[in-house]
């Protein structure tokens, strides 16, 4: 092994190494500092931080609520989607054998979920059952209705729907394909409709969390203006001034979002029972929905980062104002 291999490293690069550690061990202490000190500031002066945080959780509720509503919806469109039926109404002279045949043919077909087979018979005894005229229809000599076969389709898009209906009515024996897809399309509209204001108003209550925490820390920076003059004479960068009001904003916003979370949890319960007794008088079991835990860690994610970059918009605006004297 060479004299060069062993030679120990010169000692100026163990003693740049010492000074970066010694760097980034002061820079943790001091963000440890700075953020248990800007709560301590908060609470010292809990009636003003609590309005700010309650101001911000009132501007996140509404479009944390409409989420939730176009979730539920969300979900009552897949759950609709599975009654997006065709009905393939066969020939007149198709008996119940053939007609059996022709289920399993499209039941066969790679686009078609599952398939349900009425006879002429079963169809016109649930005829008869819902208008309630089994005695004016059972003196009939022969039964109008063809038999029919209810198909489910894999997907309940329009355009698939539209395209499995065009190839079951080239089966033999099927005479007409009957579909419904006004009330799924108007229903798929009604929530890009719902997305879009969502997004809209999510945007906009957005900004008013900036303005909120904004506003109180330049409340903050001028009540410090002082304190920061006299820093920054001694050296401090803006990075070091920032800090202390950037927890600050995060504060508040981590605030308001529990705030938020309280507040939807709330509303939740208090509307349950009536929105699930509203639901049963329809026939169905509908429950609100709740943010669970994937949706709180967003709220509040997205709260303390909406609270952080405000604080962070107003105090790099108001540092570049401020000049020692």
């Amino acid at each position: 092994m060479s004299r060069e291999a062993t030679r120990p490293a010169p000692r100026g690069a163990h003693t740049q190494r010492s000074r970066s550690g010694s760097r980034l061990r002061a820079w943790g202490r001091h963000h440890r500092a700075m953020c248990l000190d800007s709560a301590r500031r908060l609470i010292r002066f809990p009636v003003g931080s609590l309005l700010t945080m309650l101001a911000i959780a009132i501007a996140l509720v509404l479009p944390a609520a409409l989420w939730l509503a176009l979730d539920s919806a969300r979900l009552l469109d897949a759950e609709l989607g599975e009654s997006a039926t065709l009905t393939a109404y066969l020939e007149p002279h198709v008996g119940d054998a053939q007609a059996t045949r022709i289920e399993e043919a499209i039941a066969a077909q790679q686009a078609v979920a599952r398939t349900r087979l009425i006879t002429a018979a079963e169809g016109m005894a649930e005829f008869q059952q819902a208008l309630g005229l089994a005695d004016a229809l059972g003196r009939l000599d022969d039964n109008p209705l063809p038999a029919s076969v209810v198909v489910m389709p894999l997907d309940p898009a329009p355009e698939a729907v539209r395209e499995l209906a065009g190839e079951l009515e080239g089966l033999a024996g099927v005479e007409e394909v009957r579909l419904d897809l006004a009330w799924l399309e108007r229903l798929r509209h009604l929530a890009e409709l719902g997305h879009r204001v969502a997004l809209a108003l999510g945007v906009l209550f957005g900004l008013g969390v900036l303005l909120v925490v904004g506003n109180t820390i330049r409340l903050a920076v001028e009540s410090r203006r002082q304190e920061i003059e006299v820093v920054m004479l001694i050296g401090a960068t803006h990075a070091f001034v920032r800090r202390p009001f950037l927890y600050s904003g995060a504060w508040y916003g981590l605030g308001g979002g529990l705030f938020a979370w309280g507040l939807l949890a709330l509303g939740s319960e208090w509307l349950a029972a009536p929105v699930s007794a509203l639901g049963a008088s329809y026939g169905a079991a509908y429950q609100l929905p709740r943010l669970g835990g994937e949706g709180s860690a967003i709220l509040l994610l997205c709260s303390t980062l909406l609270g952080w970059l405000g604080a962070w918009i107003a105090v790099s605006r108001h540092l570049s104002q401020v000049r020692p004297r």
